[in-house]
């Protein structure tokens, strides 16, 4: 007894907590997709981008069903921060935030005895509710980057500037930073690092110029070719009339916008093809611009997984790298020419899903999968839980630590993710829609208006069998095979709405027009067939005029 008191005496109980819980580092990069990290990718997975990555993925357990809820970088981060969906939280697009008190992770790690801190990107406006931040303003920048920080004046305004530096390297740098002068080794932390990288307009730091420079990336098939069962109404327009006005492309598909105009307007230095140079096939710039894409990308990619590997490096030299749960994901897929779509935001798997790795020896066997359905909802209480935290009833994720630690799904585990993308037209040209997602099967209802039922493109309705057709590229809707399958989804898709809480109430005038067409009967499809006439109708004017100017 007398040599336990000793030992309580020189080692305080705050260190024995800390000794007891594991750390936790949640790092998040934004826009890095699944398709360009070796353990998931196919196409891409020869150029070897992640070495870091792949190693910790070899090291725990891979997720290949881990999907956002809204694929759009503030709503997801607020919907890992509270735990809750957008219509829950009231970050429905890139104007939301999330006020101090509301922020339920870092509150309740600091509840549970965790030293909390988060680095990089924040995107959430409000000041963070953490021990110690330093966090980008808005998007950030990638060079010179600045940070907001704590300090003398009140939030936004005490900001230092990493001059001269690519923000993956300053990010990385500063978390570096934290863990030698902030760190209180007597606790556990929970610590958030969070590249901006790869979101766009990609520049990645002059050491990648070199970097794939002599490769040709491989293009996806669909990036060219798309079999005529793909999409609906609602995609495609009634014969095809809003192909160049819905989503924007990598090629000259989308006349406002595409990668192929915009890379040398942002780059012209770097790219000196001309948009409008008739000489250049459709096929030549497309190609030009899709390698260019790529290749920017994928170095900002190559940045993110060097700088891991300075910071877990670190982590093994100060023997924390074993005792801490270490979380890699990104706030949501992202189009790498598939579809000849660019950006993310669709409810299709290139940009729902989303890399969701997680390392810890103590308990995660190593090199499993798991193909439970999991959604960025889930990711706080799956952090909370590892913390020995409480979980408040507020959150409507739950975690899925026992999956992690078998690789067994629970038979009473979720069945179906849900999704929604709010921001109608807005930006990349993707329809108001929301969708289901189980493990065989994806039903996406395009309603097609704005938070106040108005700018309506065509509604329509698209089913994938995902055993069959993992690419999405047979709408059965309408097969009459499907009849069955379709009507089921419908109701479990309706049901899993309430079950969210997203009961229209936010926006009525929207829900009256998601109503409107739910049946979706023969009078729904010939008024949609109207409303693609009036949408084609609206676009080619707005272009007109814009030739114009």
């Amino acid at each position: 007894m007398k040599i336990l008191l000793c030992l309580l005496t020189l080692f305080p109980a705050t260190a024995v907590v800390a000794a007891d819980k594991p750390n936790i580092l949640f790092i998040m990069s934004d826009d890095h997709t699944a398709q360009a990290i070796g353990a998931y990718a196919t196409l891409l997975k020869s150029l070897n981008p992640t070495p870091t990555i792949d190693t910790l993925a070899q090291e725990g357990i891979c997720f290949d069903n881990a999907f956002c809820t809204n694929s759009i970088c503030t709503p997801s981060r607020a919907c890992i921060l509270t735990g809750q969906y957008d219509h829950v939280n009231g970050v429905f697009d890139l104007g939301g935030k999330i006020e101090k008190p509301n922020q339920m992770l870092p509150i309740q790690m600091k509840k549970a005895g965790y030293q909390t801190a988060i680095v990089g990107k924040w995107h959430l406006k409000a000041e963070p509710n953490f021990d110690y931040y330093k966090v980008l303003p808005g998007q950030g920048k990638y060079f010179n980057t600045d940070f907001r920080t704590q300090g003398d004046k009140p939030w936004p305004k005490n900001v230092v500037t990493h001059q001269g530096q690519h923000s993956s390297d300053a990010i990385t740098d500063s978390t570096l930073e934290w863990f030698q002068e902030h760190r209180d080794p007597s606790k556990p932390f929970f610590l958030c690092h969070q590249f901006k990288a790869p979101h766009d307009y990609f520049e990645s730091a002059p050491r990648y110029d070199s970097y794939l420079a002599d490769i040709d990336i491989p293009e996806p098939e669909t990036l060219w070719t798309m079999p005529d069962t793909w999409g609906s109404l609602a995609t495609r327009g009634h014969n095809d009339e809003l192909i160049p006005h819905i989503g924007t492309s990598i090629g000259r598909r989308n006349p406002r916008r595409s990668y192929a105009r915009d890379l040398p307007q942002q780059f012209p230095k770097e790219f000196k093809w001309d948009y409008d140079n008739k000489e250049l096939s459709d096929y030549d710039i497309k190609r030009l611009a899709y390698q260019a894409y790529l290749k920017k990308y994928l170095r900002c990619v190559k940045g993110v997984d060097d700088n891991l590997k300075r910071l877990f490096d670190y982590l093994k030299a100060e023997g924390l790298y074993d005792n801490t749960v270490i979380i890699y994901t990104g706030d949501q897929g992202f189009w790498l020419g598939e579809k000849d779509y660019q950006d993310k935001r669709w409810a299709y798997d290139e940009s729902q899903r989303m890399p969701f790795i997680v390392r810890y020896p103590k308990s995660i066997p190593k090199g499993i999968r798991s193909d439970a359905i999991v959604e960025n909802v889930d990711y706080p209480a799956l952090m909370l839980d590892f913390a020995g935290a409480d979980v408040p009833s507020s959150v409507q994720g739950k975690s899925f630590r026992s999956i992690c630690e078998t690789g067994d799904e629970p038979a009473d585990w979720k069945q179906a993710a849900y999704y929604r993308y709010w921001m109608h037209m807005a930006h990349h040209d993707n329809p108001g829609e929301m969708a289901i997602r189980t493990k065989n099967h994806k039903l996406i209802y395009f309603y097609g208006c704005d938070y106040d039922g108005q700018n309506q493109t065509p509604p329509a309705w698209e089913l994938y069998d995902l055993k069959k057709d993992p690419r999405e590229l047979n709408n059965v809707y309408d097969n009459a095979d499907y009849a069955k399958v379709r009507d089921e989804l419908k109701a479990q898709f309706a049901e899993l709405r309430t079950q969210v809480g997203d009961d229209g109430s936010h926006y009525p005038k929207c829900e009256q027009i998601v109503q409107k067409f739910w049946d979706y009967d023969e009078a729904d499809r010939a008024e949609a067939v109207e409303l693609s006439h009036k949408f084609r109708e609206q676009r080619e004017q707005m272009l007109k005029k814009q030739e114009k100017l």
